[in-house]
């Protein structure tokens, strides 16, 4: 028997079956793979770009933008599932829905019979297996969803199924270099935004704030993602190209217009202040034009990020842009002259 949305709990005794509430999600340990669907086996690597210091993950400037909800892995040989089923007898066979009890397991993958998928309302029979397939060369593949909230991350409920090693499955929601790329995009971390600024920590009202980013701070961020047992892979690239000013009043004018600094060629973003133009234009700057009284403007500043992937076979193409913003204090005086 197979509960979707569940536990189905089965002993050597047929008929002896109940099905408790369905839980929130897969609930087995995170770190042991076998039991859990809802925990890639995705390897990340950080290809180039800063690893120390703060770091943050971006966010999609599309906000109708999701990453996949779903897709399928090679999570077990045909001695680990053996193991699995005649030593211990839980885990998940798709990201909704677990068999608990020996007998679900040797039924469908040693002894032959039909198992079921839940799918659009229905159940479906899929053709058992003979000892696991021991002898062949292969996985097992079953669904992953990060979100089993999701309601899409029930597109992934087909029963735990035989692939020849080397082959990805012929199945919808088969994963493609473009769900690596995906699921990478949101496994990039980014450098703080730490701009620099003159005045630093007290800003004059009409006296132009220089802001400037060094050329070293930024650098485009490579994120590696690999899917063991197959050769799919993909290489998700982040790379800096504008910061954005939002001074924190509407009593503040920002240079250029609109806040938004361009990335110089040499990577730098603004020109650093030189003594003696603090009355001049900055290229990248704010002129708050009211005091703050006691209460600092909050100014926010936020670096975008063009996001493209490459991966196999010559696959490639881009992504949403994505952002990363901070916050940081600007108090402003006003100074005032007598004349006499």
């Amino acid at each position: 028997m197979l509960w979707s949305g569940g536990v189905a709990h089965a002993n050597d005794a047929p008929g002896n079956t109940t099905s408790p509430p369905a839980p929130s999600g897969p609930s087995g340990n995170a770190n042991d793979q076998q039991v859990s669907a809802s925990v890639s086996r995705i390897k990340i690597t950080q290809v180039s770009g800063p690893t120390g210091g703060k770091r943050g993950r971006i966010s999609s400037t599309d906000v109708n933008w999701t990453p996949p909800p779903c897709w399928y892995e090679p999570v077990l040989t045909p001695e680990q599932l053996k193991a699995l089923a005649e030593t211990n007898g839980l885990g998940y066979v798709s990201p909704h829905t677990s068999w608990g009890g020996e007998k679900l397991w040797t039924d469908h993958y040693r002894d032959g019979k039909d198992a079921y998928n839940y799918k659009d309302g229905s159940l479906n029979p899929a053709e058992g297996y003979d000892n696991y397939n021991i002898g062949k060369d292969g996985y097992f593949w079953r669904g992953v969803a990060p979100d089993t909230a999701d309601p899409e991350s029930w597109d992934c409920e087909r029963v735990m199924f035989w692939q020849n090693a080397g082959e990805v499955p012929a199945v919808p929601n088969a994963p493609t270099p473009e769900t690596l790329a995906k699921y990478a995009y949101d496994k990039v971390e980014v450098p703080d935004t730490e701009i620099e600024l003159k005045p630093e920590t007290k800003s004059t009202v009409n006296l132009p704030t220089w802001v400037w980013l060094d050329k070293g701070t930024f650098q485009e961020v490579k994120v590696r993602a690999e899917l063991p047992n197959t050769n799919l892979w993909a290489e998700t690239t982040a790379k800096p190209v504008a910061l954005h000013l939002e001074p924190g009043t509407e009593d503040a004018e920002t240079f250029p217009a609109g806040g938004d600094c361009e990335i110089n060629e040499d990577g730098s973003i603004g020109t650093p202040y030189v003594k003696g133009e603090a009355d001049k234009t900055p290229p990248c700057g704010i002129n708050y034009l009211r005091a703050s009284s006691g209460k600092p403007y909050e100014l926010s500043a936020s670096v975008t990020w063009q996001i493209s992937w490459e991966g196999t076979g010559g696959a490639g193409g881009d992504l949403p842009d994505g952002t990363f913003e901070t916050t940081q204090d600007m108090n402003v005086q006003e100074i005032q002259s007598i004349n006499r």
